[in-house]
């Protein structure tokens, strides 16, 4: 060896440790940039605007947004045309950013009346008629046909005929003609095995049928909120009334309803009867079975040419109940959780360094009238399952002031990077939970996508600060804070951003 090899060998160490020294400076400047970066966007995403983004939506223009109505379509389109001005672009196929389905809908025209006809049998009350308010008494059937009715009310417990399970609520009972009283769900009330038997029975579609079925002439459905998940059945006339209303009813029979669905419940046995009472009820509504709903699918392409072909899914229904005899402007539920997308959507659209997984926004119809959106994007998906690292759903994130991560503890790997953004940044109350069986109907578009297979989480608010209006007149924005909603986006940009760029995170695995 030459004499002056080690010289040589020294200086190309001596070169080789400067160089990395100075890479690993660059690097570690680089890295300090991309997290002053992540910040300096964190602290764009503003209150002010979200409640821009819910307000619009909750406008009257677009009738409260039911979807496959023109005004829910016109809805979309202010979406989609904000995730185009961000930078994001389309999921589907053919590069459009609606993922259709069939979706009939029905006009309520104006809210029509109930009238309750005092007979005096039993009331002491004489005879006469008494007019329901609206919408204090009753709400028009969002999917009513267009029509008057009249006819002795008679009690139909759950309007269910189960003959395997050894129940009937129509045994013995004559309903042709007549209009029944009816409550929703099942008698059934635990969450096990057995309440899956029970599930054909709880869908409001197989109610309404079977009381056509049978000759009934209409239907009041007891609870006071307004609902397009029903069926339009050609002649059939219903309500929803108050359970104050129900009680006015069931009191001409000796039976006080507060008592009956406890009566029924506990031993499983109907309890059905003739009230004696009265009732027409009248509706005025035009139905459209050709329609067709959409979902707004957008994404952020991932910047790592491999963990790209996994996403992670964040949605929130963007439909609402409609226009059912007044505006039900559907601001909790849910504008508030497409504002916070959209606020979560335009701050990772706007890093200069995109996450290294692809995110996908999908902003769903149909929920509220059957969860046809999740459903068509479950059964027909634009992405494959088993390259989602997760799905986080939002529904009426907007009143609160912590956080419930339903199904976190489930995806810890994922629910870790939420939970650390809280604590470093947002200081919520913030508590999660495992996704545990349910053995009922889904009722939410994450509980589609969890029947589905997808890893799945929900993200819920805690600490109610202002009254909830469920699918009530009243939900618009006043009943919103503001502050939560601010805070819910910044936890889904830096939650999706922190897991988008876990590189120990693989699909599948909690």
């Amino acid at each position: 060896m030459n004499i002056l090899e080690p010289r040589k060998y020294i200086r190309g160490f001596v070169v080789g440790m400067v160089v990395a020294l100075q890479t690993g400076q660059v690097c570690a400047q680089e890295r300090v940039e991309r997290e002053e970066k992540v910040m300096e966007v964190f602290h764009t995403i503003s209150s002010h605007d979200l409640l821009g983004y819910a307000a619009e939506l909750s406008a009257p223009r677009y009738r409260g947004r039911l979807s496959g109505s023109p005004e829910y379509q016109a809805a979309a389109e202010y979406v989609a045309g904000l995730l185009g001005g961000w930078g994001l672009r389309p999921v589907m196929a053919d590069s459009s950013w609606y993922q259709w389905f069939p979706n009939a809908w029905t006009e309520v025209v104006e809210p029509g009346k109930v009238l309750l006809r005092r007979t005096g049998k039993g009331t002491g009350k004489g005879t006469g008629i008494r007019k329901l308010d609206f919408p204090a008494d009753f709400y028009p059937g969002a999917n009513s046909a267009s029509g008057k009715v009249t006819g002795e009310v008679v009690y139909a417990g759950f309007g269910i005929t189960a003959p395997e399970l050894g129940y009937d609520d129509y045994a013995g009972l004559d309903v042709k003609g007549k209009i029944l009283l009816m409550e929703p769900g099942v008698p059934y009330t635990a969450n096990d095995p057995a309440l899956a038997a029970w599930e054909p029975y709880s869908y409001h579609r197989y109610k309404f049928r079977r009381a056509q079925e049978l000759g009934a002439a209409g239907l009041l459905y007891t609870g006071l909120t307004a609902n397009p998940n029903t069926s339009y059945l050609e002649g059939f006339v219903y309500a929803h009334i108050s359970e104050e209303v129900a009680s006015e009813l069931t009191a001409a029979a000796g039976r006080e309803f507060s008592s009956l669905k406890k009566e029924i419940t506990s031993g499983l046995k109907p309890a059905s009867f003739a009230t004696g009472r009265e009732v027409s009820i009248t509706a005025k509504t035009r139905h459209f079975a050709g329609s067709r709903g959409c979902n707004v699918v957008a994404m952020i392409g991932g910047s790592d040419p491999v963990l790209k072909e996994e996403a992670i899914i964040v949605g929130a229904h963007l439909d609402a109940v409609g226009h059912q005899g007044t505006l039900f402007p559907g601001a909790l539920d849910n504008a508030s959780g497409v504002a916070d997308l959209l606020g979560a959507a335009q701050a990772l659209a706007s890093l200069p360094e995109k996450p290294a997984r692809s995110v996908i926004f999908v902003f769903f119809g149909g929920e509220e009238c059957g969860l046809y959106g999740s459903l068509a994007s479950t059964t027909d998906p634009w992405w494959p399952r088993e390259k989602v690292l997760a799905m986080i759903n939002l529904d009426m994130v907007g009143n609160g002031t912590g956080f419930f991560l339903q199904g976190g503890d489930s995806w810890g790997g994922v629910a870790a990077h939420f939970i650390k953004s809280n604590e470093d940044f947002l200081h919520r109350p913030f508590r999660s939970s495992e996704n545990r069986p349910s053995y009922g109907r889904p009722r939410s578009d994450g509980a589609v996508f969890l029947k589905a297979g997808y890893p799945t989480m929900n993200l819920w608010t805690t600490g109610t600060v202002k009254p909830v209006y469920y699918h009530q007149p009243l939900d618009d924005i006043h009943g919103l804070t503001p502050e939560i909603m601010e805070d819910a986006a910044k936890l889904i940009y830096l939650g999706v951003l922190g897991a988008a760029n876990d590189r120990t995170l693989r699909p599948g695995l909690p």
